[in-house]
């Protein structure tokens, strides 16, 4: 296990990045991110997340449960240990996982360029308007379990990377890679070019999910919960539902991915 950094001020410069977590997460933290709990502390360091850590900081009493993740700790990977008191000080509010990780998040690619290095078959999600963070993990949380190659996002998405997307993906977000759009970038133009069928899930598509058969190169759409898919994007794609009881038409937008998702992995 790395030396541990025993921290007994919260104004200790080498725990700044971890200062007031919640304020930070409001204004974004240009090109870093935190990491909370043990579950997505040991995704992100046991290998194959695109971030990596560059320091660690942990509660006092949850050392013995970090010594379990301390073959995938780089010894260049400052531990910093401090009371549970003394870190919920730093963080701002009590940060009951007692773990912590923080790093830089990878140079993003273009969108054009990470559906080029798709393999032959494989199927993408393109994301449209999803603010909501918990909803966002919970999309990349399916993506991961289903074997999605890449995610896009269009500019009105929220940030994979803001810790509460990546607490509820438990770590996919680190895994999964995924491009953002340019404002103006033309998606279903990208990804028709790469050779992918454009999917459209919406409560009116004409053809159920259960008509998908796994395609080799398949792209879902998925929008926010309310609003949807812009009407332009439905009328230049293949348009999917989910048969539900009559009056209802609506589930969480993660949930439908994980529908749709099966069944073109089935």
């Amino acid at each position: 296990m790395p030396t541990l950094v025993h921290i007994s001020d919260a104004a200790d410069p080498r725990v700044a990045p971890y200062l007031a977590v919640r304020e930070r997460d409001l204004v974004g933290r240009r090109g870093e991110f935190i990491a909370e709990g043990e579950v997505v502390l040991r995704v992100l360091l046991a290998g194959g997340a695109r971030a990596k850590a560059s320091s660690v900081l942990v509660a006092e009493n949850r050392v013995a449960r970090l010594a379990a993740l301390a073959p995938d700790l780089a010894d260049a990977i400052p531990v910093y240990v401090a009371s549970q008191r003394l870190v919920d000080a730093v963080v701002g509010f009590p940060i009951h996982r007692g773990m912590l990780a923080h790093g830089m998040r990878p140079d993003d690619p273009s969108a054009q360029a990470l559906l080029a290095s798709l393999p032959e078959r494989a199927v993408v999600m393109v994301l449209f308007g999803i603010a909501n963070h918990d909803n966002m993990g919970g999309l990349f949380r399916n993506a991961a379990a289903f074997g999605v190659g890449a995610v896009l996002i269009d500019p009105r998405c929220c940030d994979p990377l803001y810790r509460k997307a990546i607490r509820v993906s438990v770590g996919a977000a680190l895994k999964v890679r995924f491009a953002r759009l340019a404002a103006g970038e033309d998606a279903l133009a990208l990804i028709e070019a790469a050779g992918f069928e454009a999917l459209a899930l919406s409560p009116a598509g004409a053809d159920p999910v259960s008509a998908l058969t796994r395609s080799p190169r398949a792209a879902v759409l998925l929008g926010a919960e309310g609003p949807g898919l812009p009407p332009q994007l439905l009328a230049r794609a293949r348009t999917m539902r989910i048969p539900m009881v009559e009056g209802w038409d609506s589930l969480n937008v993660a949930a439908a991915s994980a529908i749709v998702l099966h069944q073109l992995m089935s």
